[in-house]
């Protein structure tokens, strides 16, 4: 079976799974957001830019408003949200890969605190990010392995899930209606480039990295049958 054949039947399968009833899995979608906002803000300030604040929606949606001085720094600002969010994504499970879920974990944390310090001033975006920043510290400290495991992988999935569907739908907004299409609009706006050329290329770069994300899932659960200790069914059939 081919590796993209592998991410498409990974991603749907994940598709299905956090969407269980008895899955928390809206509360954590906003995760996906926050990050894609971040990642407008921190170019943003790379970019000498200023960031007047961030709102986080209960919708899953996120809006960054900042002031740019140079019209050229909108096209690296303006992409950095779905990238940023593809390669969290790709991130969370490559930490999973090398058995670094803590550090994981502690990154997601830092990331929702200085968000919630530095940028997010709505109401449900603050209740969102101390929500999730105590729910995170008390994984982090208090629950065993194999809970904090599921934790993990419970928002991994959902990441790696959000980072490709969110510019695939952006694609249908741009064929429905090309000033609906949020970041691929602006960017349409300021290149003449149409609208879904610039979420198609959001969605070719979201599966790029949901496939190494993958890879690396994989690769994982190889090493680890790979590294188990010999038992009589090995010695047997050596």
């Amino acid at each position: 079976m081919s590796n993209w054949l592998k991410t498409i039947l990974f991603l749907i399968g994940s598709a299905l799974l956090t969407h269980l009833p008895l899955i928390p899995s809206s509360f954590f979608r906003n995760l996906d957001t926050m990050v894609h906002e971040f990642g407008h803000a921190a170019m943003t300030l790379a970019l000498s830019g200023k960031v007047m604040y961030i709102e986080l929606y209960a919708n899953h949606s996120g809006v960054t408003y900042s002031a740019i001085t140079n019209s050229w720094a909108l096209l690296p600002v303006s992409l950095a949200g779905y990238f940023t969010a593809s390669l969290f994504a790709w991130f969370l499970f490559s930490a999973y890969a090398r058995g670094k879920q803590r550090l994981g974990l502690q990154v997601m944390t830092v990331l929702a605190v200085l968000s919630l310090v530095l940028f997010v001033r709505n109401m449900f975006g603050i209740t969102w990010l101390i929500g999730f920043i105590v729910i995170t510290i008390l994984v982090l400290a208090l629950t065993p392995k194999w809970l904090r495991d599921f934790y993990y992988l419970l928002v991994a999935f959902i990441c790696l899930e959000e980072s490709v569907f969110g510019p695939f739908s952006l694609v249908v907004y741009a064929l429905n209606n090309a000033r609906s299409a949020g970041d691929a609009t602006n960017l349409a706006l300021h290149t003449g480039v149409p609208a879904v050329v610039w979420a198609l290329l959001f969605t070719l770069f979201s599966l790029w990295c949901a496939k190494r994300a993958v890879q690396a899932f994989l690769g994982r659960k190889k090493g680890s049958r790979a590294q188990r200790p010999q038992t009589s069914y090995t010695t047997y059939r050596d």
